[in-house]
């Protein structure tokens, strides 16, 4: 399938302005320091809509350019995307990025320049290092049901590396109630190894399920709502909506209904 997405770049061919898509509050914390954070809303995003996809932009991508949404720290893409059955991404190329899909429903066929194929199911997460230039193609092969995902694009630590390919299953049950570490430098806890200065979390929330995440001092935290809804330090969400901490000295996650959260740790 041919269109802009596949080679969208920060610099779009053409320019959309939506009204103000976030809140941006300065509040005080329990020790009377003031902290801020940024609310953004899902129907504020970019949509497009080229109808074999349909995809929710959270920062500036393609043809969707908003200056108050270029990333947030080195964090510069998450897409919600539904591709339709029998269609996908044709082959196409990136360079220099971390990659990650993050599958909710359905599955999403992966075939790259490296030799790798495989379909990526819900709890599995896939890492691409693109690196010195890496194509490849996503497909849905689904006859009946959509391939509903996020893609995440994360700057690497330095340009230039060795594309790389990655993927690994995270249960339910090692979700549950907590956040997991899914995606980390080094491969920490068992996660999927990240060449970037920043760290993912999932985590599946219900009822009195709750978590307390401690965030380091000189940071910045990114909380997405995969779906469902959640309370993130006091601020109400619902799928698709995101919030973004600095300065905060933790993350409380409660109160959720059904939701599946994604937690980035970030650099400056």
């Amino acid at each position: 399938m041919a269109s802009s997405y596949l080679n969208a770049r920060f610099k779009p061919r053409r320019v959309q302005r939506r009204p103000a898509s976030a809140t941006m509050c300065t509040i005080d914390n329990p020790n009377g320091d003031p902290t801020m954070i940024t609310i953004r809303r899902s129907a504020d995003r970019g949509h497009a809509d080229h109808g074999w996809l349909k995809s929710f932009h959270t920062f500036s991508f393609a043809d969707y350019h908003d200056p108050a949404h270029m990333g947030f720290g080195n964090l510069r893409v998450i897409n919600e995307d539904r591709i339709a059955p029998g269609t996908g991404f044709g082959t196409h190329g990136h360079r220099d990025m971390e990659i990650v899909s993050y599958v909710l429903s359905g599955a999403l066929a992966h075939q790259d320049s490296m030799g790798n194929g495989a379909a990526i199911l819900p709890g599995e997460v896939q890492r691409m290092t693109a690196g010195t230039g890496v194509r490849h193609s996503e497909f849905n092969h689904a006859k009946d049901s959509t391939t509903h995902f996020l893609q995440i694009w994360i700057l690497p630590g330095a340009g230039g590396l060795q594309p790389g390919y990655e993927q690994k299953a995270f249960s339910d049950a090692d979700k549950r109630g907590r956040l997991r570490l899914v995606a980390a430098p080094g491969g920490e806890d068992g996660a999927v190894t990240l060449h970037a200065d920043a760290r993912i979390h999932a985590g599946l929330f219900d009822g009195a399920e709750s978590a307390t995440l401690a965030l380091p001092a000189g940071r910045k935290t990114w909380v997405h709502v995969a779906r469902g809804s959640i309370t993130a330090n006091g601020v109400a969400l619902q799928a698709g909506d995101a919030i973004g901490l600095v300065d905060e000295a933790q993350l409380v996650l409660e109160n959720g209904s059904g939701a599946e959260v994604l937690v980035f740790d970030l650099a400056n």
